[in-house]
């Protein structure tokens, strides 16, 4: 016999909706994500509901975890990694999306799996850089890191050049991708 049989029957039905909200929050959050990524890869850009809606989630799971210590680490965390992603945004390191998909992601993720979150961003970060600038190198036939708007020709003079464009890395996709594995990962707070 277990201990368990003696619970009262609130309990055990409190602990199963706080696991029912819990997984209905990450399957909405895995949703979510797949949508910031999707539009960080078309157009660079991370719509501010979206990163809302991420926000949003993060409150609600921390609700529901009923941890309060916890959730104080939470929303500390996330100040400072907000501030940290505003001055990567100030230093022109980081898009203002991704700075706030960041501080959301930390509300999501919780405190106690933050490293383990940042570990996975830094990996799908530096796999995304790579797979671009193997693109890059495959479209203009060199490793240069620089890509022209215009090609240059043998007729044209240097006036007639336009200014390098650099290749952007759409780190919403890192961060995304971090996102859904910690979540899956780790799926309670």
């Amino acid at each position: 016999m277990g201990l368990g049989r003696f619970r009262p029957a609130r309990y055990r039905n409190l602990k199963q909706q706080r696991a029912v909200m819990q997984t209905t929050v990450i399957l909405l959050a895995l949703g979510t994500l797949i949508t910031i990524g999707y539009s960080d890869v078309r157009t660079r850009r991370i719509p501010n509901v979206l990163v809302g809606v991420i926000a949003a989630l993060g409150l609600v799971r921390i609700t529901f975890a009923g941890d309060m210590t916890a959730a104080s680490n939470t929303f500390i965390a996330a100040a400072v990694v907000l501030a940290i992603g505003f001055l990567l945004f100030w230093s022109d390191v980081l898009g203002g999306g991704d700075a706030k998909l960041l501080a959301a992601m930390a509300l999501l993720v919780g405190s106690e799996d933050l490293f383990c979150f940042l570990f996975f961003m830094s990996m799908c970060g530096g796999i995304l850089a790579l797979a671009i600038l193997i693109r890059d190198k495959l479209r203009t036939g060199h490793w240069g890191l620089l890509r022209y708007s215009k090609p240059p020709s043998a007729t044209c003079g240097s006036e007639d050049f336009t200014e390098p464009i650099r290749s952007t890395v759409p780190y919403g996709v890192a961060i995304t991708g971090a996102g859904v594995f910690a979540l899956i990962l780790h799926p309670y707070l």
